[in-house]
């Protein structure tokens, strides 16, 4: 296990509590401005949110229900099953027989954009590489109507439990789950999938905040490079199971170019005409395009397309980037 990173001394400065080295590599990332609101959006925890559980129960009565029992939610402009309450109900909500009874799933609006941006319908069958715990596997299926085929893939034991579990309890029918390395599914299934959602295993910065220093607790420049090599596994993996014609979206909870930028370049070069990074609109204004280079190493233009999402008090930090395969790579 990996030696805590100490706690920096205390500040009045917006970034006192996050590992200095990260305030470092935030700061290059990203233009002063932006680092600056990132830094100042991480003193706290972002708002807590939700998604109505549209498997389970419909949005109008679900979100009637919450309003009768004293919360006030208000709706995201840009779903019409994902809402946001006040901080000063996020316990009470975490507890609420909704929550408990799978009528709702609390998740960040950051993490509801990869399924978005990956555009499932009802007659897709989509692979989703690393599911655990099922957030996003959940979405795909609500999205989807429960019809359709999903498959998803969790290569830690304790996960997958954890992922059947979850999926269950949400009401979930048209996946199945596989214990499975996912960098070695595409030997089985090569370009068989409409759709592929790889939200990868990461260091998690996006997650980062002061008031709850356990997310940073191990984060190091060795983890992010740790996650870098898994990442381009997985990817390459995503990449050969998608069909030509088909749909990648590619996401991680980290600002770090080396999981992000540095893991899509090498793999754009290897399969050069084969795969297009696509346009893409987020409905926050807080994001950043694809860095062009980082460190000297040089990174696809066409990353210039994918967006960095800063936190702002209601997202947490979010890369995403969505790719076309044109033509087979096998």
């Amino acid at each position: 296990m990996e030696t805590p990173v100490a706690a920096p001394a205390r500040s009045t400065d917006d970034s006192a509590g996050l590992p200095p080295a990260f305030i470092e590599r935030l700061r290059a990332i990203l233009p002063a401005a932006a680092a600056h609101d990132c830094l100042s959006a991480m003193r706290r925890r972002p708002a807590p949110c939700f998604r109505v559980n549209t498997l389970r129960c419909a949005v109008a009565p679900t979100v009637a229900a919450l309003g009768e029992a004293g919360f006030r939610p208000q709706a995201l402009s840009w779903r019409d099953d994902a809402f946001c309450i006040a901080d000063d109900q996020r316990t009470e909500l975490t507890h609420h027989a909704l929550t408990r009874d799978a009528a709702i799933y609390l998740q960040n609006p950051a993490s509801m954009l990869p399924v978005q941006l990956l555009e499932p319908q009802p007659t897709d069958w989509i692979l989703d590489l690393a599911a655990a715990p099922g957030s996003k596997t959940h979405q795909l299926a609500c999205a989807m109507a429960n019809e359709g085929r999903i498959s998803a893939v969790e290569a830690v034991r304790g996960r997958f439990f954890k992922l059947k579990h979850n999926l269950a309890r949400l009401g979930v029918t048209n996946t199945r789950v596989y214990l499975k390395d996912g960098s070695k599914v595409w030997r089985s299934c090569p370009e068989q999938f409409d759709r592929v959602l790889l939200d990868a295993p990461c260091s998690s910065e996006g997650q980062f905040n002061c008031e709850q220093p356990e997310k940073q607790r191990y984060w190091s420049e060795k983890k992010i490079r740790e996650m870098s090599r898994k990442q381009k596994r997985l990817l390459f993996s995503a990449i050969q199971s998608l069909k030509p014609g088909g749909v990648l979206v590619y996401s991680t909870c980290s600002f770090a170019p080396e999981e992000n930028e540095l893991v899509i370049t090498p793999l754009l070069r290897r399969f050069a005409g084969a795969l297009l990074v696509e346009p893409i609109t987020l409905p926050c204004t807080s994001s950043q395009p694809g860095l062009n280079c980082w460190r000297d190493e040089d990174i696809d233009p066409q990353l210039a397309h994918a967006r960095r999402i800063v936190p702002d008090g209601l997202m947490e930090g979010f890369f995403v980037c969505r790719l076309r395969k044109l033509a087979s790579t096998r």
